[in-house]
């Protein structure tokens, strides 16, 4: 008598098995496609500022706004965000379709403008309470510390500061923490809004060298507890080397400046931007933490034998180099609005430093992914008995 409801329930509680993990499982990228690039010239004044130095870029679904920071450190105007409006309805990206709408300072514990050169702010995340946080690199030569704090949307009042370990600090000596230029670059928040991932990008002192052509350097990836504001595990990414073509100038610099969580597993985008002497190199991965060891307690990893730190894993996704297009200074990506197919866009900035021989370029891609109910269903369909 029992076996007829065992028919209807063992399928029940394989259904609430695989849902209860599909709906956790990773986002899947299936491909990546280029559609389209947009500029905004530098010199461009808009609210009395000079739009530029867009280092970091967040997407806010509600408005169908963006906000990116600028890097200025107060010189040209008071440390701000822009919000801008970039539109995708038409499945491509022109330069017609990106316009700013709004700027807002950033305001310290005394609700005024921060002070002239006492930041240097790079990364820019949304909250789902209508919030920013926002990393500063900092000044090591001033001995300006790296900051991450969370400000109110829409008045850009200071609302919270989030600890940075002792070890990330710069010292008069310059025997340990950040190198100048190399710090708090990237911001990205998970999905859940549970942790806040940072990242140096380039080793911190105690942890090895820097980048030189041919040779990548030891970043930490750190990730923040957002319920507790502290800071929990942090991880070794191992940026790419890459090698100059025809370096005429001498001029060299590479590293990570930008994160995107794209799930609440540990799955990420990187971006890896190289000035080269001769344009930029733009690399995408996709990257995770599974299997990547905690190095949280370890104050220099240069201390410990390399087979005992097992780096975040790498696959690259896209050699932006590939694409017909002139590429400047690319520092900052979020996903952006749905397309009109439903698949998300990745939308990336450059930080145009202000010169003018650059550009502020916002580039636009459609990413081919695959939902956990999408895998669901499928997987459903494979199960489904033929009568």
């Amino acid at each position: 008598m029992l076996r007829r409801p065992l028919v209807f329930i063992i399928p029940l509680i394989i259904i609430s098995f695989l849902f209860t993990n599909f709906a956790s499982a990773s986002l899947m990228i299936n491909g990546i496609e280029f559609i389209g690039e947009a500029t905004l010239p530098t010199g461009l004044i808009f609210q009395k500022t000079e739009v530029g130095g867009l280092s970091g870029i967040t997407y806010d679904a509600k408005s169908n706004l963006y906000y990116a920071i600028s890097d200025d450190r107060g010189q040209k105007a008071p440390p701000r965000f822009y919000t801008l409006t970039i539109d995708l309805s038409k499945g491509k990206l022109t330069d017609n379709d990106v316009i700013p709408v709004s700027v807002t300072n950033l305001l310290d514990t005394n609700n005024r403008p921060f002070a002239v050169d006492t930041t240097d702010t790079e990364g820019i995340a949304l909250t789902d309470k209508d919030t920013i946080f926002v990393s500063s690199e900092g000044d090591v030569d001033k001995l300006v510390n790296p900051f991450i704090k969370e400000f109110a949307l829409a008045s850009g009042q200071t609302i919270t500061t989030l600890p940075v370990l002792d070890k990330f600090l710069p010292d008069s000596q310059k025997q340990k923490g950040i190198r100048n230029n190399l710090a708090f670059e990237s911001l990205t928040i998970t999905p859940n809004q549970k942790f806040l991932f940072t990242a140096t990008e380039n080793a911190i002192i105690q942890d090895g060298k820097d980048a030189k052509p041919g040779v990548g350097s030891s970043s930490r990836i750190l990730e923040y507890n957002l319920l507790t504001k502290q800071p929990e595990r942090e991880f070794l990414y191992q940026t790419q080397p890459v090698t100059p073509f025809f370096n005429f100038t001498g001029n060299f610099t590479s590293g990570l400046p930008d994160l995107l969580a794209l799930d609440n597993e540990g799955n990420f985008l990187s971006i890896e931007r190289s000035f080269t002497g001769l344009g930029f190199t733009i690399f995408l991965f996709e990257v995770s933490l599974e299997k990547a060891t905690n190095i949280r307690n370890l104050d220099s990893i240069a201390k410990v034998q390399p087979d005992k730190i097992k780096p975040l894993g790498k696959k690259l996704l896209l050699d932006l180099r590939t694409l017909d297009v002139l590429l400047d200074n690319i520092e900052g990506m979020t996903l952006g609005a749905k397309l009109p197919d439903g698949q998300s866009s990745l939308i990336l900035i450059s930080d145009n430093n202000f010169n003018g021989l650059q550009k502020t370029q916002i580039l636009a891609f459609k990413l081919k992914t695959e939902s956990p109910l999408a895998k669901l269903t499928k997987f459903l369909g494979y199960l489904r008995p033929n009568f």
